[in-house]
């Protein structure tokens, strides 16, 4: 079982980049949250490194849950991905995702102090698993799964948040916490709508948005998406580094260059390759901005 399941997280769910990519989810709104609202003195002990975990824990589960739901149609479209072609078992991703949920459980009920918002985002997610009791509804419907579903980088969000303001006695209600509920919701949605945008020529049977609605206004909702997202961006380093303002504004600039031209041509390039790109550079820009003003203060 453990040969296979090294099979499964080499090809879809690499641990080390993911668990980092966890720790880096939960220090960005940590502490984007902290230096908003003026905290330097920081009391950083084992708490931190659980919500780490379990943001990683989280969206292990959320992908593995997602093998499970989209069974049927892997067999079909994906057949060499590691489940469908039989060299993982369902039989092995239950039990590690058993004990992992259990695990993750243990710990926030144990060492952590937002209990209540840790079950809301695991319901939430237990649902999504379930396909909120309507799965020939939502199967068959991409917007209503983005509808269902996308939120909950949001919660997961929250989750964060309120474990910050808990432990730092800060007030949970404000433009502040608004904000950086949004600022890792909107590179999520449009990462998730760019990935399922083609090209005429290479759409096939799998359904996609540009299928649906046209490449074009497909894009162009995206691009509108990333005005916005770069918005809530500005607003939560605009106070702490303005230096960074001008890297978020000027690599959205060019990120809305690549919409533009993918509309004009839609052969030349995936756009989702250059969303991706993108969103390293923004959230590289914001754990820059967070490392740059606790050396050197406000810029």
């Amino acid at each position: 079982m453990l040969k296979r399941l090294g099979i499964y997280f080499r090809e879809m769910y690499p641990i080390v980049p993911r668990l980092l990519l966890g720790f880096i989810v939960f220090g960005e709104i940590y502490f984007i949250v902290l230096l908003n609202y003026g905290v330097t003195d920081f009391h950083i002990n084992y708490q931190e490194f659980i919500g780490g975990f379990t943001v990683f824990s989280f969206l292990l589960w959320l992908r593995i849950a997602d093998d499970f739901k989209d069974y049927e149609l892997d067999c079909r479209l994906f057949s060499s991905r590691p489940l469908p072609s039989g060299r993982v078992h369902k039989k092995d991703l239950a039990i590690f995702v058993s004990a992992l949920i259990a695990v993750t459980c243990i710990l926030n009920f144990v060492f952590m102090n937002n209990i209540g918002f840790f079950l809301f985002l695991y319901i939430y997610g237990t649902l999504m698993s379930l396909w909120f009791f309507s799965k020939k509804k939502i199967q068959k419907s991409l917007p209503l799964a983005l509808v269902t579903h996308n939120p909950v980088q949001m919660i997961m969000n929250v989750y964060i948040i309120s474990f910050t303001c808990i432990k730092y006695s800060l007030n949970a209600w404000s433009l502040t916490t608004f904000l950086a509920a949004w600022t890792l919701y909107f590179p999520a949605l449009i990462w998730e709508v760019s990935r399922k945008i083609r090209a005429p020529k290479d759409e096939t049977e799998y359904v996609t948005y540009s299928k649906l609605f046209g490449y074009k206004k497909a894009t162009m909702f995206v691009l509108i998406l990333t005005i916005v997202d770069i918005l809530t961006n500005v607003l939560l380093v605009w106070n702490l580094n303005k230096i960074s303002v001008a890297a978020l504004l000027l690599n959205t600039c060019w990120m809305t260059w690549k919409f533009i031209s993918f509309m004009r041509d839609p052969t030349q390039y995936k756009i989702v390759s250059k969303v991706e790109r993108y969103t390293y550079i923004q959230e590289s820009m914001m754990l820059i901005t967070i490392a740059a003003y606790l050396i050197f203060g406000k810029i």
